[in-house]
């Protein structure tokens, strides 16, 4: 049936229109036992998720609930962990948990127990970045590697990128860069800062033909072979691929090449091979922590009901503001400094998987799917846009993150920082009324005729929904399990909007016709388009020098 048809998501729409439309959190924090109902605590990962500054009541989240029943998420839970091909469109598995699995247990795929490659995998990464990291693998005139740059793009970039980040506390390897935009300044700016005879290249592709990360790895190479000669490649590079022929071509010793598999998506692909910059910055037993924290995760959303199942919740409180009260985006806020590329990570994880139109049934939906995600960390954030989460027009709920003992202590920065975080969603929770306002400012002085005038600014309406997420500590494994939570939230999300998560169409139109265009800026093509695209097109190969 219709989603929008059924039973389910018309008692979610009645109820949102009769009640909750015009219920204000004020009222709802009258229940003083509010906290204890809608949090969740998970001891094993040392996670707090507090989702109670949401419009929410208990008929709300039992509705929620029915509608999730209602989608048959425990059967898609079991096909998507079982190996079962539910990215339908490319007739894929969607095994990223198998990367991660630390059980004994297997899982197959066509017949075949997928575990057996990827622990064999995960050897060969332990081994290479053992001997990267002591000093066993040396470059072609015997010194050892200080420098390691990934070139990727995408899932091969974002989030090995965020997680080094964020574990840079961590770091006692190489030094570890990143390329991933095809505009020579990113490459350029990067080899600026090395020594060729120090650095070690990671070339990330799985068909070793994607045109921005082999334009890249060109480039490297040329400008490795000018400074030690064609003999040096196998010593400075490595390739994250399955296309031996193209990586052999390219001059890298196959040995030297790192597989993973058609049934992991590039945005959900960190913790394969495409995780070895991670591996060589951290070490491959923090690497193996990542993984157990995101394993730990997998088996909280498989196992725990759905009532206390945080990526449940998470999923079902998306859908609630952006299918009833029409919230375009929502906000993902970091306080931490370690987390600061954890958005821009989170952009591709969801918007790649859920900004979709056609459901399973092959029809175009009639009802809003993704959201637009953004953010920054805190408290940057609150000096550039938080005005209009609290005072603009729009609904924007808000994901805030934080962490109880950062790995660094500097001074009282961190209580400064986490005072931030719990006043903010206070604050957007409550906000301030007329009365309020009025009575602080005549507390300061102003005077009557200042009063009248300044009140109306003054006034924050409140209402504003967040979750707050507290780690224990950002560690390894803290780190895994959050990544898996929200890989989750989107999985539930795609279920009960009936769309494919795991494919990516729309990423493809745009490749094809710069593949296109690329031969008519270099002048070898006519140019034959669209008034304003062949315009634009003459003007660049007119003003081009």
């Amino acid at each position: 049936m219709e989603l929008i048809q059924t039973k389910e998501w018309k008692s979610l729409q009645n109820h949102y229109e009769q009640k909750m439309k015009s219920v204000h959190l004020r009222d709802l924090f009258k229940d003083n036992d509010r906290f204890n109902k809608y949090s969740i605590r998970l001891e094993n990962l040392g996670i707090l998720f507090d989702y109670s500054k949401n419009i929410i009541d208990e008929e709300t989240k039992k509705l929620l609930l029915d509608l999730v029943k209602a989608s048959d998420l425990k059967t898609w839970t079991e096909k998507i962990f079982s190996g079962e091909k539910i990215n339908w469109t490319e007739k894929r598995a969607v095994l990223h948990s198998a990367l991660r699995n630390m059980s004994d247990n297997s899982v197959f795929v066509d017949g075949k127990d997928v575990m057996i490659d990827i622990k064999n995998v995960l050897a060969k990464m332990e081994k290479f970045t053992d001997d990267l990291r002591s000093g066993k693998w040396l470059g072609a005139t015997g010194k050892k590697i200080k420098s390691v740059v990934n070139i990727g793009i995408g899932g091969s970039d974002l989030g090995p990128r965020m997680v080094c980040e964020a574990l840079k506390y961590y770091a006692d390897g190489p030094a570890v860069y990143f390329v991933s935009n095809v505009d020579g300044a990113d490459i350029y700016e990067v080899l600026k800062k090395l020594d060729p005879e120090t650095s070690l290249f990671i070339v990330a592709s799985k068909t070793f033909t994607t045109q921005e990360t082999m334009t890249n790895a060109n480039t490297a190479r040329k400008w490795l072979v000018e400074k030690l000669g064609e003999n040096a490649i196998k010593n400075h590079f490595v390739a994250l691929s399955t296309n031996k022929e193209k990586v052999a071509e390219f001059g890298i010793d196959t040995n030297n090449m790192f597989e993973f598999w058609n049934f992991v998506g590039g945005r959900y692909s960190l913790w394969s091979a495409i995780g070895l910059p991670i591996a060589c910055a951290v070490g491959f037993n923090k690497f193996k922590e990542l993984l157990t924290g995101a394993y730990e995760m997998d088996m909280h959303f498989k196992t725990a009901p759905i009532e206390q199942n945080i990526p449940v919740i998470m999923a079902v409180l998306g859908i609630w503001y952006n299918n009833f009260f029409n919230a375009q985006s929502y906000t993902v806020l970091p306080y931490s400094q370690y987390l600061h590329r954890f958005t821009a990570f989170l952009q591709q994880s969801d918007m790649e998987s859920n900004g979709k139109t056609i459901n399973r049934n092959g029809e175009k939906v009639n009802y809003q799917t993704g959201q637009v995600l953004w953010g920054e960390p805190g408290t940057n954030g609150q000096h550039s846009f938080y005005q209009l989460i609290h005072q603009g027009t729009k609904m924007i709920p808000c994901d805030f993150i934080g962490i109880v003992n950062p790995p660094e202590k500097i001074g009282d920065h961190h209580e400064k920082l986490l005072s931030n975080f719990f006043a903010q969603p206070e604050a957007l929770a409550f906000g301030l009324t007329k009365e309020q306002a009025i009575e602080a400012l005549k507390a300061s002085g102003t005077s009557e005729e200042d009063i009248r005038m300044l009140t109306p600014h003054k006034i924050f309406e409140g209402n504003k929904p967040t979750n707050s997420i507290l780690l224990d500590e950002l560690t390894p494994k803290t780190l895994g399990a959050l990544i898996a939570m929200y890989e989750h939230k989107i999985f539930v999300q795609g279920i009960i909007w009936q769309v494919n998560s795991y494919d990516q169409w729309g990423v493809e139109l745009g490749k094809k016709l710069a593949n296109v265009i690329l031969p008519e800026l270099k002048q070898e093509k006519e140019n034959v388009h669209d008034c304003s695209t062949s315009s634009l097109i003459k003007h660049y190969n007119k003003i081009k020098k």
